[in-house]
This record gives C-alpha cells, structure tokens and sequence, in this order.
C-alpha cells in the first residue's frame, strides 16, 4: 500500500505547480489591467487638472467612459473634445497676466489747515479755555 500513495503523491505533484503556475500567471494579467487603468486614470487627472477641471472626478468618469473601448487613446484629444462638448466641467480661460493696480484711496483731510490745526491756532491766538478744551477734544478723538 505505501507504494501506492507514494506514486499518487508523485503524480498530484506536477499537476500543482501547473496550477499554481497558471494561478500566478492570471493574477499577473489581473494586476498589469489593474495598473494600466490606474497609468490612464493618473494621466486623464493630469491631463484634466491642466486644462482647468473643475470637478475633476467626474471629467474624469465621463473621459474614461469616451475611453473604454479604445486600445491607443489620445487623451489630449479627449481631454479638447470633453473641453469643447461639456464646458462647464472647466473653467473659463485662464488669465495669466498680473493683477492690476487698484488707484489710490484719496486723502480725506482738505488741502488747507485741517480741523485740529485750525482748532489749535484758534486756541493760540484767543487763549481761550472753551478753544483750547475744543482743540484738546479734538485732539484725543484724532490720536
């Protein structure tokens, strides 16, 4: 008997390593797909993200969905179809030139003696308290 299942046991050896072999074989297929569709999808978001997507995701769903059936894609091609058939997935164009300079707020004093210089020379020249307090009120409100 132990001749026997020695003789099994040779012959279930090679059909396992033809198993695994092929096992192995079916999952490197799988995860070459796998990583070919995670290449496109990163270039399509590069792609996407440079030409102004707004919602990125779904320009992304809708161009590989444009994609699917295709072997050699041209994604710059898809990427200026999608641009041109759905622009409100993009921005509008892009400004590239610098902010302008905004004018200048215009002083609020006059050109002339401003209040507290006239309240102040007022209370030089009369010496009177009722001037000097209006000046010094005015003074603390200014600093």
């Amino acid at each position: 008997m132990d001749p026997n299942v020695v003789q099994q046991d040779t012959t279930n050896e090679p059909a396992e390593p033809a198993a695994q072999l092929a096992e192995a074989n079916e999952k490197i297929a799988r995860m070459s797909r796998d990583l070919d569709e995670l290449q496109l999808e990163q270039n399509l978001t590069h792609k996407l993200a440079a030409a102004g997507a707004v919602d990125l995701e779904t320009a992304v769903l809708v161009a590989k969905a444009r994609l699917d059936g295709k072997t050699g894609a041209d994604l710059d091609g898809c990427v200026a179809q999608l641009r041109k058939e759905k622009a409100y997935l993009f921005t509008g164009p892009a400004e590239t030139a610098a902010p302008r300079r905004t004018t200048p707020a215009k002083d609020r004093m006059p050109a002339g003696p401003t209040a507290l210089e006239q309240a102040a020379q007022k209370a030089a020249q009369t010496g009177s308290r009722a001037d000097l307090h209006q000046y010094l009120k005015l003074r603390k409100n200014l600093l």
